[in-house]
């Protein structure tokens, strides 16, 4: 836990100078990308799900560390070939378990915050999961353990293999000749990402493109069929809590209206989009049927409310970075509570973003929150160790927070800036 939020610490600037180099890098060269409020909530997804990571707030049905000490038939020493061995195993793995959480329902609500994003972009590479409480797919890894790969090095290998998959969510780089047929390249993954029928559920691969051409699962990018990103049900939101669990409550909602005892228990596990007819036609849910005609998500933003979320979405890496970075100091359940509060931050925000008219209650929800841990704790998790300021300070950014997300619910509302324009 510890050690992942040192990883996580190093990675996170890296990654960031990566997104906003890409969105420069597009409007210098006429080829704007990245939308953005679309890539502020893609940030702000990456925080959440890291978050909760770093935290271990998932629980493994069937761990590695099980597999190896009952299956396995021999032991490997440490070395180059091991950590292959591992590389690829996990490549294998998160083939089958990427491929499942397109095929099947359930498993979909797991996956849904990725492709959420209507633009393709390194940012929406963070958008990651926070749904996925339960882990059951440990199985995929059984290679590995037959053949007594260490759970440490496993441990090692795998963050290694996650942030080996950001470089290729990106417009910008074209076919890449023969490396083409060996590992994933930024046009397999355009295809992947793209909800023209033609690359629909295709290129599940992460690094080795070889597990879908010998599964069936490839689609080449063709030069006729310009691909289009997102999911066919928009989410219609900025908002990355509210995406990660909106396929979930969609199936809670019609399993629960749902006559037939047969569909209320079979909708789970039938292919991704299913819904049972009689629920279909009486709770109609809207459906891009013409991928090339259709509006993408835009809240409707002034300049003053760009410049408000920048420092709301800054405010929140400083707060991560300080749980990363002393998460050991914190220990728990401080370190708990602290996640609460990011995420009750990035929800408010977020909220804010969508220009909905209800983000002051959330706004002020985490103004209580965070005063009371000041005022219970005269601190802020030993943060006045390092500044006798940490009191004053975070006392005047919640207090202006709340007013700033006062001023642009009532001022800068959707309804009144149409007004105003129209005169």
């Amino acid at each position: 836990m510890e050690t992942y939020g040192k990883i996580i610490l190093i990675a996170m600037p890296a990654f960031l100078l990566l997104v906003l180099f890409e969105k420069w890098y597009g409007w210098y060269r006429g080829k704007e990308t990245v939308r953005t409020l679309d890539m502020i909530s893609s940030l702000s997804s990456g925080i959440t799900n890291v978050t909760k990571d770093v935290l271990g707030l998932s629980l493994v049905v069937i761990s590695y560390e099980w597999m190896v000490n009952q299956l396995a038939i021999t032991q490997v020493s440490s070395g180059f070939l091991t950590y292959l061995i591992a590389f690829i195993a996990l490549d294998f793995a998160g083939y089958w378990i990427h491929r499942i959480a397109h095929e099947y329902n359930i498993f979909w609500n797991n996956h849904i915050i990725h492709h959420s994003s209507e633009d393709f972009n390194l940012a929406c590479a963070l958008r990651q999961s926070i749904s996925s409480i339960i882990k059951i797919f440990t199985v995929f890894l059984l290679p590995a353990a037959i053949l007594g790969v260490p759970s440490q090095v496993i441990a090692i290998v795998a963050p290694l293999h996650l942030f080996a998959q950001f470089w290729y969510h990106t417009q910008h780089i074209g076919k890449m000749g023969f490396l083409e047929n060996i590992i994933v390249t930024p046009s397999h993954h355009r295809v992947h990402h793209a909800i023209n029928k033609e690359y629909m559920d295709k290129n599940y691969g992460q690094i080795f493109i070889i597990w879908d051409k010998l599964f069936g699962t490839y689609q080449e990018e063709l030069a006729n069929v310009p691909a289009v990103y997102g999911i066919t049900r928009p989410v219609r939101t900025w908002n990355p809590i509210k995406i990660n669990f909106m396929h979930l409550w969609l199936l809670i909602k019609d399993a629960w209206h749902a006559k037939n005892w047969k569909d209320k228990l079979r909708i789970w596990f039938m292919p991704t989009g299913w819904r049972p007819d009689d629920v279909a036609k009486k709770f109609p849910v809207y459906k891009i049927e013409d991928v090339y005609h259709f509006e993408k998500y835009d809240s409707g933003h002034t300049k003053t409310m760009m410049i408000w979320s920048w420092i709301q979405l800054a405010i929140t890496l400083l707060f991560i970075s300080y749980l990363f970075g002393n998460i050991a100091a914190i220990g728990s359940p401080n370190m708990f509570i602290y996640g609460a509060f990011v995420f009750l931050q990035v929800y408010a925000f977020t909220e804010l973003m969508d220009r909905s008219k209800h983000a002051w209650i959330w706004e002020t929800f985490k103004t209580i929150f965070g005063l009371a841990i000041l005022i219970q704790s005269n601190d802020w998790f030993g943060l006045s160790q390092y500044t006798s300021l940490a009191i004053p300070v975070l006392t005047g950014y919640f207090i202006l927070s709340l007013m700033g997300c006062f001023y642009f619910v009532i001022k800068e509302n959707p309804e009144k800036l149409e007004i105003r324009n129209k005169e």
